[in-house]
């Protein structure tokens, strides 16, 4: 049986995304979204949780969030779920991780709104994927002129 991973979120951003550059040249985002959850307790009274999930964006995806998403921006968040692990290099424990390997990125909502101009947008990645990231996620037009932020729709 072949398995499936999505996940879904939507929240505000902890933290400026931070973009880097793999050393065979790729570009990944890291972020961290928190989702608020409220409820009521066994006693009625209502209560509020916050989950922060971790997630990365690669190639273009990548750079355009690390572009225009700052601390606080409304996302909502579609991709796969991945579990990475890897030695403590200081305990030399073994340490793992899951996060969202983005797939899909929209802003929701005015949290920070000079940033996006309160509006909401949409970055999306080819919905084909397969176990490794797809680095080469390009721009339809394959061009890389500079962006005329005056004609992003958001």
């Amino acid at each position: 049986m072949r398995g499936f991973s999505k996940a879904i979120i939507t929240g505000n951003l902890t933290r400026d995304p931070e973009l880097r550059t793999t050393p065979n040249g790729a570009s990944v985002c890291s972020f961290s979204v928190a989702v608020n959850r409220v409820f009521k307790d066994s006693s009625g009274n209502q209560q509020e949780s916050v989950s922060f999930i971790d997630c990365s964006a690669w190639g273009k995806l990548g750079e355009m969030i690390g572009q225009y998403a700052k601390k606080g921006s409304g996302v909502l968040v579609s991709g796969r779920l991945d579990q990475r692990s890897w030695e403590d290099k200081n305990s030399g424990q073994k340490r793992s991780r899951v996060e969202i390997v983005v797939e899909d990125f929209n802003f929701t909502g005015p949290a920070n709104s000079s940033d996006n101009g309160g509006r909401s947008g949409n970055f999306g990645a080819s919905s084909s994927r397969n176990d490794e990231p797809d680095v080469q996620n390009e721009s339809q037009d394959g061009g890389d002129e500079e962006i005329d932020l005056s004609e992003i729709p958001f």
